[in-house]
């Protein structure tokens, strides 16, 4: 059996159907958010609707609706957390069918208003219904869902959903977004409370595919070293970031860290950042112990007696922060009211595998690199999960096609699950105890030939790895970094933002015509209309015929 694409966009009911299948509206590839409807008998629940246009979903609902004689398109919508990519399509589905009931956690449903700071806020809070933690609540006849703490954001939830027929009991889990380890403001998804259930079906993430990261306060250290050398070079940091999770985080382990407590320095906040701060005060019992006693003794966030400052940035200070300073603002906001030409040399910090977008072009005094501060389970995490749940059927959604497909390829997985990772508009047929034969997985090994010539070493590989979407990245700069993990040599590309905040390589460039000191090298790109590398990005040791120094820049600018 293999997933087939389902072209009336509902899903069948009637004789002969298994009962279990899930239609996934959209499994955020390229940005298109989570919402799936999952079929358990005659039960249809939606899980999450994170789609910013909800025409498709609506449609389908509603044929969905007519085959099972049903007022409602769905039974019940339940929703694993407030981020935007989950959640955003939330108040448009509950404007078209006010009486289809919305659940959510607690804390979820107090959250889920920041999608909607435009609308009356009264109106937005009360479609959605909240429900206990950890303790099964009955929807329909034989259908039961209980929520437990994910991880990843106060108030995230995996939804387990039972249901029970005269011959049997069929599980299913969805996981949201979720994180095994701890973070500052959240604890994470504790294993031991999903162990033994004896699951048929596992709904999983796979944001980072099959990435290995540090530990978390490797993680944290690494950031904070690199905003502490900015600060000590009298430059100023800026983070943009989305309005939850991330930046109270960010907020968190700047007012804890050891390089910035007592530190003379302002952090400021901006933008719907200080609003999801203010949401989290609201919810401060809901928070890990730790952070309740950090907020006996001194304010969560806001605070102007404790060094490092922390404020709100009300719009007429901005000419008057002072430097060096960091500031915390929304992913949207345009970086230029921050980074003017007057206030010094700036960093700005990008979370990796990020969507957020900036303008590198519109000042030389600004340096621009990413930085890891996971919010979800790395490649270990997701298989470490799948292994203790052990279900049948493991279907994969939020996450580039690539790294879905890494995940689907793990032999550890082919040998003994049935995997799944369908794009929007696929029906899933999730046959139980049946007989299964895992379709072939998709071919993600390439061999090559390894020669070994006096001092130099080729590695010679087939055109065919360039298909890749990843390959244009890792070959950006024709260069790479190689390093022993075990008994395997890993490689890594190295990016132009990597090779242009090398130190140790800018002295070299400082008196060599190249476009590390051409006056048109702007944001590693090339902005000389009459160099035929114009829009380009460049190599830092690259150079074209229509070079012309940059008498005012250094190798270090």
């Amino acid at each position: 059996m293999s997933d087939r694409l389902l072209v009336s966009s509902g899903i069948d009911t009637g004789e002969g159907a298994s009962e279990l299948e899930c239609l996934p509206f959209g499994v955020h590839h390229d940005d298109e958010g989570v919402c799936l409807l999952m079929r358990m008998g005659p039960h249809r629940i939606l899980l999450d609707c994170g789609l910013a246009d909800i025409s498709p979903l609506v449609k389908g609902l509603t044929k969905s609706a007519r085959r099972g004689n049903s007022p409602l398109p769905a039974d019940l919508v339940l929703v694993s957390h407030a981020h935007p990519d989950h959640a955003r399509g939330l108040l448009a589905l509950h404007k078209a069918y006010p009486l289809l009931p919305i659940y959510a956690s607690e804390v979820t449903s107090k959250l889920l208003p920041l999608n909607w700071l435009e609308q009356d806020r009264q109106e937005v809070s009360q479609f959605c219904q909240a429900l206990p933690l950890r303790s099964p609540v009955e929807f329909k006849d034989g259908l039961v869902a209980e929520l437990f703490p994910a991880g990843h954001l106060p108030g995230a939830v995996a939804i387990l959903l039972t249901y029970t027929t005269q011959e049997r009991s069929y599980k299913v889990l969805y996981t949201g977004d979720f994180f095994l380890s701890n973070s500052r403001l959240v604890e994470g998804l504790r294993l031991e409370e999903l162990r033994g259930i004896e699951l048929d079906v596992l709904i999983i993430e796979g944001s980072y595919g099959t990435s290995r990261h540090p530990h978390r306060r490797s993680q944290e250290n690494q950031l904070a070293e690199r905003i502490n050398r900015a600060i000590a070079e009298r430059c100023s940091v800026l983070l943009p970031t989305p309005s939850l999770g991330l930046g109270q985080e960010l907020l968190m382990l700047l007012r804890s860290h050891h390089h910035f407590t007592g530190r003379d320095l302002d952090i400021w906040v901006d933008g719907s950042v200080a609003i999801g701060c203010d949401a989290y005060l609201e919810l401060l019992t809901n928070l890990p112990s730790s952070v309740q006693n950090f907020a006996r003794h001194q304010p969560l966030f806001w605070d102007e007696r404790i060094r490092p400052r922390v404020r709100r940035m009300m719009p007429e200070q901005r000419p008057y922060l002072g430097n060096p300073c960091i500031i915390l603002t929304d992913s949207t906001a345009d970086v230029r009211q921050y980074c003017e030409p007057d206030t010094g040399s700036w960093l700005i910090l990008l979370p990796e595998k990020t969507n957020i977008k900036i303008n590198e072009e519109y000042s030389q005094l600004t340096t621009v690199e990413t930085y890891l501060l996971a919010q979800h389970s790395d490649g270990p995490g997701t298989t470490q999960l799948i292994h203790n749940l052990r279900p049948q059927h493991v279907i994969f959604v939020h996450g580039s096609p690539a790294y879905l497909a890494d995940l689907t390829s793990l032999e550890e997985l082919q040998n003994r699950y049935h995997l799944h990772s369908p794009a929007a508009g696929t029906l899933v047929e999730l046959p139980i105890g049946e007989t299964f034969l895992q379709p072939a997985a998709p071919e993600t090994n390439y061999e090559g030939e390894l020669t070994e010539l006096g001092t130099v070493v080729t590695i010679t590989l087939p055109d065919a790895i360039t298909a890749d979407p990843r390959w244009r990245q890792f070959a950006d700069t024709g260069l790479i970094e190689a390093r022993w993990q075990g008994e395997d040599l890993i490689l890594r590309g190295l990016s132009q933002r990597e090779l242009l905040n090398q130190s140790g390589d800018r002295f070299i460039w400082s008196d060599v015509d190249c476009c590390g000191t051409c006056r048109y090298q702007r944001g590693q790109r090339c902005w000389n209309p009459a160099s035929p590398l114009y829009n380009f990005k460049v190599t830092l040791e690259g150079y074209c015929p229509a070079f012309e120094r940059n008498s005012e820049k250094s190798a270090e600018s």
